[in-house]
């Protein structure tokens, strides 16, 4: 293919067409619930635990639920081998609706742990189902789009969830905010078997792919690892778990290379673009999580309302999803390549002009200069969110290997949102003085995070040479 060949692909009509609307409504709504019910609880958790108590397990609520999906994650690729798509998410939706269904009921904060532990695994599963099911139920001229469509649920969950949360909790309900979602999971799981094939093309010679059992312990504790290495106030004691959760990382890299039942595609370990196309993607998505502290910061530095710093941290949804819709119309392969590549860049100087920015006793117009460079960082996402993702599943030494590329695009998405997650909570209490300080060392800290990436970015749209099956 040459640098001006246009790609072929499907248009937003044939993808949301009577043909395909009914699998892509389910790709999106499963990333949608999982999404929505990650950020649920910022605004619903001080009235459950004015209700319920568990002051000191307040953290873990998010904690628990991360940590199960990346560890659920891990096991999307041989639970749609074994199963196939309609089975597997039939199991996803039925274990996630119970989880609400115990957040709902629950007497104590322990037993509300146990619903988001549930939660959480079968949230990982029905995230990674979103992609990975892409490559089974839809054209191949439809992946870019349906990519983008699964990957904008994203931003929808970060809109509805605070706002959801917050509303339920406002009315004193929000037991009900969980019940409404083991309803509309229910709804979901009807439209399934009419939605979704049986099973793949390749499950019944595959139906014997084991769980990675090794590489599902070394990433789930690198994740529980770097969870918790904001907590201790000993810089030392930090440093020491984030170098724990980096050489359990890098375990599991070893592991997963060289064990029959893995998570990442061999092709992943191969000479080739695929390890770069990941690698741009968890950097984008660590990146991401610098937002996570944009609300407190909003409210302390421009004394804003509760609910206007939730919208102010919305402007990077915003961007990522707005973005994401345009960019998956580009058909021109130069321009999609050129696109990805600057992408890191893109998000680095929204993040470097929100941190060169930000200001005690801030005005309206400092706001909003803030909220413009929020929207950029998430453009920086969105541009090359659709296109790696395709690239995911397409540039892989063996066409069998699309369906386990494809899962995992979720576990590199959730395990990088963990040590984004981490990282960012290291860097603002290290640099914590109760003014701009630590906010302008986190986003300068992401801002270069983001920059870095553009090595990967660069290389993952390369064209290598073909390279055989046995890799001879």
């Amino acid at each position: 293919m040459t640098d001006d060949a246009a790609v072929s692909a499907g248009g937003w009509r044939e993808l949301l067409g009577p043909a395909n609307l009914g699998a892509s409504t389910v790709l999106a709504g499963g990333v949608a619930l999982y999404a929505t019910n990650e950020f649920l609880t910022i605004s619903l958790m001080p009235s459950a635990v004015g209700e319920i108590g568990g002051h000191r397990l307040y953290a873990w609520v998010t904690t628990v639920y991360l940590v199960a999906s990346v560890v659920a994650a891990t096991t999307v690729y041989s639970t749609l081998m074994r199963f196939g798509p309609r089975r597997s998410y039939l199991f996803a939706l039925a274990v996630f609706g119970g989880g609400s269904v115990a957040c709902a009921i629950a007497p104590t904060m322990q037993t509300l742990l146990v619903g988001r532990t549930v939660q959480g695994l079968a949230g990982g599963l029905l995230a990674g189902l979103g992609y990975a099911v892409i490559n089974t139920a839809l054209p191949s001229t439809l992946w870019t789009k349906a990519s983008a469509l699964v990957s904008a649920m994203w931003g929808v969950g970060t809109l509805l969830g605070p706002a959801a949360g917050g509303l339920f909790a406002q009315f004193g309900s929000w037991r009900w905010a969980f019940g409404v979602l083991a309803i509309l999971t229910a709804a979901m799981a009807v439209l399934v078997p009419i939605a979704l094939p049986t099973r793949n093309d390749a499950s019944v010679e595959a139906a014997s792919t084991p769980v990675p059992v090794w590489s599902l312990v070394l990433l789930g504790a690198a994740a529980l690892v770097v969870s918790v290495a904001a907590l201790p106030d000993d810089a030392r004691a930090t440093a020491g778990l984030l170098v724990l959760s980096g050489l359990l990382v890098a375990g599991f890299l070893y592991v997963d290379r060289r064990r029959p039942a893995a998570v990442l595609p061999p092709s992943a370990f191969h000479v080739g673009p695929l390890k770069w196309i990941y690698l741009t993607l968890g950097v984008l998505m660590a990146a991401t999580m610098a937002d996570m502290y944009v609300p407190l910061f909003g409210q302390r530095l421009a004394h804003l309302s509760p609910v206007a710093a939730g919208f102010l941290a919305a402007g990077l949804a915003i961007g990522w999803t707005a973005s994401e819709i345009g960019s998956a119309s580009l058909r021109t392969e130069s321009t999609i390549r050129r696109t990805v590549a600057v992408a890191p860049l893109v998000m680095a100087t929204g993040l470097a002009l929100t941190a060169v920015t930000w200001s005690e006793d801030a005005s309206a117009g400092r706001v909003a200069v803030w909220a413009f460079a929020l929207f950029v960082t998430g453009t920086g996402v969105g541009i090359a969110w659709p296109h790696l993702s395709a690239w995911a599943m397409s540039r892989v030494d063996d066409p069998a290997e699309g369906p386990a590329a494809a899962a995992a695009i979720n576990t590199v998405q959730l395990i990088s949102g963990a040590f984004g997650a981490g990282l960012a909570g290291v860097v603002v209490n290290l640099t914590e003085t109760g003014d701009a300080t630590p906010a302008r060392w986190l986003f300068a800290a992401f801002a270069a995070l983001a920059a870095i990436g553009m090595v990967a970015s660069v290389r993952s749209g390369r064209q290598y040479p073909a390279r055989s099956i046995t890799g001879r």
